[in-house]
């Protein structure tokens, strides 16, 4: 019998299975790519009898491959706060699936261990850009402002690390990033003790000082627009900065957009704060478009579509 972990390569993901495995330690064999990697379900050449477990990635842009694996009589635990579509209705899925805004996977991964690991699903919520649902999930640790705020960089860090088109552009690969902090039962211990940490809050600290220095490129009342040049800085920052300037201005939709040497853009999309909608299924007109309400994303957008994902943007948050 094979057990296959299979998780987006973010904070959400990697915290997510974490806690799991500390509660339910077992070898596995991990499946995980960069953050927007998450057609993972068809890398697995799983058989009858065998234990998948799945972790923050869209079922919806899984389900064939998932009701393949289902019907070979593998047992699929899933969890997930992505726009799912119909649920398949089959013994051998196990799901819990809850796309409402404030929710992310850790915090659903939380609820069914009693918040045994706690520290980590906080973690999770806060590298999730859910800075409301983080404290409130924090409330039972009793943490001052200087221990959540370690917490809220912690997971801001993991997060950072998933983002880039190619695992190149990351400074570890999400698997060896989760083997890393999988010898960790309290987080406060990572911050204090790996390499890991420090590597990344230099090279985050450093991105973002570079992309606070880019300009708005296309700016209206509730919303603006910034493109990025196709470098492997801003590959790796974009979605945090994203994050970074939905807090800062929490009425404003953002779009952040990566010109790819290959005529194609990436996106990076998040909704204002104040009304946390609309970002999924606006990345969902266009291909290789998906994500959550309050955050999503297009990989591969082709250049003769940008006029029409910036008309479309604006349109959907103008007030």
């Amino acid at each position: 019998m094979t057990y296959y972990d299979v998780f987006n390569g973010d904070a959400d993901g990697i915290c997510a299975l974490h806690q799991l495995r500390l509660a339910q330690p077992l070898e596995s064999t991990l499946i995980t790519g960069v953050k927007r990697d998450i057609q993972l379900l068809q890398q697995i050449h799983a058989k009858t009898g065998d234990d998948i477990t799945v972790l923050d990635i869209s079922l919806d842009k899984n389900r064939q491959p998932l009701e393949n694996l289902l019907d070979q009589n593998i047992q699929i635990h899933y969890y997930d706060h992505h726009f799912a579509g119909a649920i398949p209705n089959h013994p051998n899925l196990f799901a819990h699936i809850n796309t409402d805004a404030d929710m992310c996977t850790s915090l659903l991964v939380n609820q069914t261990l009693d918040s045994a690991y706690l520290p980590w699903a906080v973690t999770a919520a806060f590298g999730d850009n859910l800075f409301d649902s983080a404290k409130q999930a924090a409330q039972p640790l009793h943490l001052n402002s200087q221990q959540l705020q370690a917490l809220e960089h912690l997971g801001t860090l993991i997060n950072y690390n998933g983002y880039g088109t190619t695992l190149d552009d990351l400074y570890f690969h999400p698997a060896e990033l989760y083997r890393a902090i999988a010898g960790f039962e309290d987080p406060f211990d990572f911050i204090a003790q790996s390499p890991a940490y420090q590597t990344l809050a230099q090279g985050y600290q450093q991105d973002m000082d570079r992309a606070q220095a880019i300009p708005i490129s296309e700016q209206t009342e509730h919303t603006a627009i910034f493109i990025l040049p196709d470098e492997a800085w801003t590959r790796r920052v974009s979605g945090v900065y994203g994050n970074l300037l939905a807090r800062k201005h929490p009425d404003r939709a953002h779009a952040l957009i990566t010109q790819l040497n290959n005529g194609l853009s990436r996106i990076s999309v998040r909704a204002p704060l104040l009304r946390k909608s609309g970002a999924d299924t606006l990345c969902m007109q266009f291909p290789t478009g998906g994500g959550r309400k309050a955050a999503a994303g297009i990989n591969a957008l082709p250049e003769h579509l940008l006029p029409v994902f910036t008309q479309k943007f604006q349109q959907q948050y103008q007030q």
